[in-house]
């Protein structure tokens, strides 16, 4: 395909996510700067129920996806449902929304925290209201009810109060609790002086949908997706996690070095990276019945790539998509943007806790 397209490819990656910091382990700079190298993802919608141990995903056989539309740019993700309950009776699911992990210690970017901006959900044309709950986690370990039991507030677990990114006060911890803490292995030591959290934050929205029998319901959200942008995002390294994470091709890669060349020895592409988890489309009946993507260019001559099924096609001077019937991803979605102008920034919000 052409330089200014992609190349479709199924293969298996490892995704870049938030890194975690090893329990009373020193962070150094440049473990916390990496984490602002990585890419950010939000998801589709998934079934679950709640628990005295928190939030459980399962699967439904009762309502199935008969259609998805994804709609990813740099500056906007649009995402139109399809729910039909198959069942003879009315159906009532709790439906989660995660957004990604970040950690609660450090921010070396301003991108990755938080809430995505001007997040909606709209079912049947009228706005939907949720709640938003979020999950702590050291390792794999949910520690949310230890930091609850130790005295934290939701914003002291949320963000961390020396290094918050959000224009809001937070109480510091206490000396007893900081002592705990670090011996629990709850805190990590920064620049060889200050402790700082050592868990991770995931952020859930979620609300009760009703599905009645034999009835189309109709979901949408809309929101400015996180981004990775600028030097980082726009270096490729030796090739190797590039090609796993986005499949360049030859075609790409001839294309993306004659623009580095025009930047002399900076060698500077300006690019954007966006993410969407995708799996939680299997929770549903029959996975994704129905789904189309498109990916939205902000003029003709940027580049894309990403590693996907099927095959694209150009519907207009901006706009790639693909259709695929009765899909079950088996990965989720990371998107390359290239020769992009100006700076993108979708700064995240200050969780808005709602239980």
């Amino acid at each position: 395909m052409g330089a200014t397209d992609f190349r479709a490819a199924a293969q298996s990656r490892t995704r870049t996510g938030q890194g975690r910091v090893m329990a009373v382990r020193k962070l150094v700079l440049a473990a916390a700067l990496s984490l602002a190298l990585a890419g950010t993802a939000v998801a589709n919608d998934g079934i679950g129920s709640v628990s005295a141990g928190g939030i459980l995903f399962g699967k439904t056989d009762a309502v199935a996806m008969k259609k998805e539309v994804l709609s990813v740019s740099t500056d906007l993700i649009k995402v139109e449902y399809e729910f039909l309950n198959e069942s003879a009776k009315d159906v009532e699911e709790t439906i989660f929304f995660p957004l990604p992990e970040y950690a609660a210690g450090y921010h070396g970017s301003p991108t990755y925290y938080g809430q995505p901006q001007q997040f909606t959900v709209d079912v049947d044309g009228k706005r939907k209201d949720y709640k938003t709950t979020f999950v702590a986690k050291l390792d794999s370990n949910d520690v949310t009810a230890r930091l609850r039991q130790l005295g934290l507030s939701d914003a002291q677990i949320a963000y961390f109060p020396s290094h918050t990114p959000f224009d809001r006060k937070v109480a510091p911890l206490t000396a007893a609790q900081s002592k705990i803490m670090i011996g629990e292995g709850l805190l990590a030591q920064l620049y060889d002086e200050e402790w700082v959290p050592a868990w991770t934050v995931k952020v859930i929205y979620l609300w009760q949908q009703k599905f009645p029998a034999g009835k189309v319901v109709r979901v949408r959200h809309q929101y400015a997706p996180f981004v990775a942008a600028g030097p980082g995002a726009s270096y490729l390294g030796d090739g190797n996690a590039f090609e796993k994470k986005y499949c360049g091709d030859q075609a790409f890669y001839k294309t993306w070095n004659r623009l580095a060349a025009k930047q002399g020895e900076s060698g500077f592409v300006n690019a954007v990276w966006v993410s969407y988890i995708l799996t939680t489309g299997n929770t549903w009946k029959n996975g994704i019945e129905d789904f189309t993507l498109n990916l939205i260019k902000g003029k003709p001559d940027e580049l894309i790539s990403l590693c996907f099924p099927g095959t694209f096609t150009k519907i207009n001077p901006t706009t790639l998509q693909v259709k695929l019937r009765n899909f079950h991803p088996k990965q989720d979605l990371d998107v390359y943007f290239g020769n992009v102008e100006g700076t993108v920034s979708h700064d995240g919000v200050a969780p808005q806790i709602r239980p």
